[in-house]
């Protein structure tokens, strides 16, 4: 790419930067809210613990070296910090302020991903952390845009994509024969306001909504590498798919970082109708160059098994080849469920369950519960212990041994758990008893919601997890066992 078409890509360098600053922001917000209750030295999953179960090289993070909850605050607010210099511009004005800023959020966001265990093991973990990393080779906003790195975002775009689409056609039946948005809506893991709506909306709009995705998924990738016009418009695409989704559900950052990767499509060229402004720039220095054609020698060596596992027919989705969360494969929601499940809990003050016993709900911040709990809007805010709440709903407690940690701290009245939730019936004292129950969730028709203003009806499945206190036989000696007995 010539010199002048370089001077383009200013405004795409701009969109990125700000863009997945503002998402390290909201990752580190989370990290600052949730890590300590769930991942800290009294949480569900203890690092400590973890540490000194799994080596280093299997799994490198710098809280190897403090695997402390003052490390975790601490570093969560540095992060904070560093995206607020970067998302306001500050961090960006010199190359290597810009490279210092990116590779600090990089190393640090690394090293809560790499001891996050279930609590961080998603796809967009992994996403972030390759934007982090490529967009270190961006260059300051005093110097010519580098073209190797916003390729390499588009290229990550198109890993995200069509890896999305790949997974969809092998997997679940019903991404053929159109029909899997008849259920996606209600039994995704955290619905939003909308997504009542557009669970009951006509039929013919949810299979050509599914007509759309594959369209957006398999075809409109590939005009990402093509010259202007086309790139710009397969980036607006994306957009708007990246949008539909949004207004439908809570996914996390997912779909709001991979809306920001298409900017990487946009160039000045493209927007030439609404803007001939083309900033001043200094010229790159040689040493930059060359790192830059390093960085995409290694990119493209990373990246075959990437393209082999897209090629393969036992494709798998949302896995790093490498420690460094570098060029991973991703996709999502490769297979639909079909009946939503929810793990409710509850307590009760009474030491002896009876027939008469009185049973009060714990309710979630997202996820459902409440009957009448109008479904909130999440997004890219990520309430990481709902989330998994909706993976435990779909097997038993057993293959989730956090949840077993999670009674003993609903037991104890453990602060920093209960605040990770937006009811605690027991404002006053811990209950005598906790138990879990499963229900089958269903979003109520048009008529049910009119009549009693809820928006989910439930049916009792049975019981998942069986009535304890913190003195049931066997019951202290399990979190012995597992080594997550609070101190």
């Amino acid at each position: 790419m010539s010199l002048l078409d370089a001077r383009n890509l200013w405004l795409a360098r701009l969109l990125l930067e700000r863009g997945i600053a503002a998402i390290c922001l909201v990752a580190f917000v989370v990290a600052l809210n949730q890590f300590k209750p769930l991942l800290g030295e009294r949480g569900l999953l203890p690092v400590p613990l973890f540490v000194k179960q799994v080596p280093w090289r299997a799994s490198p993070s710098l809280f190897y070296l403090f695997p402390r909850d003052a490390a975790f605050i601490t570093f969560a607010w540095i992060g904070i910090v560093l995206s607020l210099l970067l998302l306001t511009g500050i961090a960006t004005r010199y190359t290597w302020s810009n490279v210092l800023a990116w590779l600090a959020i990089y190393l640090i966001y690394l090293s809560f991903v790499n001891v996050g265990q279930t609590f961080y093991a998603f796809g967009w973990e992994s996403i972030l952390l390759e934007c982090a990393f490529f967009a270190m080779f961006l260059g300051g906003s005093r110097v010519v845009p580098q073209a190797i790195p916003i390729w390499l975002f588009r290229w990550l775009l198109f890993r995200i994509m069509f890896g999305a689409g790949l997974i969809k056609l092998r997997g679940d039946s019903c991404w053929r024969d159109l029909t899997c948005l008849d259920y996606h809506y209600e039994t995704q893991p955290m619905p939003n306001p909308l997504s009542w709506y557009l669970h009951w909306s006509p039929h013919w709009m949810n299979k050509g909504g599914v007509l759309f995705n594959h369209f957006a998924e398999l075809i409109v990738p590939f005009f990402y590498f093509l010259p202007q016009p086309f790139a710009g418009i397969a980036g607006v695409l994306t957009i708007a798919f990246q949008l539909s989704i949004v207004i439908s559900g809570n996914l996390s950052w997912l779909n709001w970082l991979t809306l920001i990767l298409a900017f990487s499509t946009f160039d000045t060229k493209f927007f030439a109708a609404l803007t001939n402004l083309t900033p001043s720039f200094e010229a790159v220095s040689p040493a930059a160059v060359i790192v830059n054609y390093v960085l995409l020698i290694a990119v493209a060596l990373l990246s075959v098994p990437v393209v082999t596992n897209m090629l393969s027919a036992r494709q798998i989705m949302n896995t790093s080849f490498n420690t460094l969360h570098l060029v991973g494969t991703y996709g999502a929601f490769g297979s639909i469920t079909r009946t939503r499940y929810e793990v409710i809990v509850e307590g009760t003050d009474d030491a002896a369950v009876t027939p008469s016993t009185q049973w009060r709900e714990y309710q979630f911040k997202g996820k459902p519960g409440d009957l009448a709990f109008t479904p909130p809007q999440i997004a890219p805010y990520h309430l990481r212990l709902d989330w998994l709440m909706w993976f435990a709903a779909m097997s038993s407690y057993q293959d989730y041994p956090w949840f077993v940690n999670f009674v003993a701290k609903l037991l104890e009245g453990d602060r920093d758990v209960l605040g990770l939730l937006r009811v605690n019936p027991f404002p006053q004292r811990p209950p005598r008893q906790v138990r879990a129950l499963l229900y089958e969730y269903h979003f109520t028709t048009p008529e049910e919601h009119r009549k009693t203003g809820l928006w989910w009806r439930r049916t009792l499945v049975g019981s998942y997890f069986p009535a304890v206190s913190l003195d049931t036989p066997g019951f202290r000696q399990v979190l012995k066992l597992q080594g997550w007995l609070s101190q």
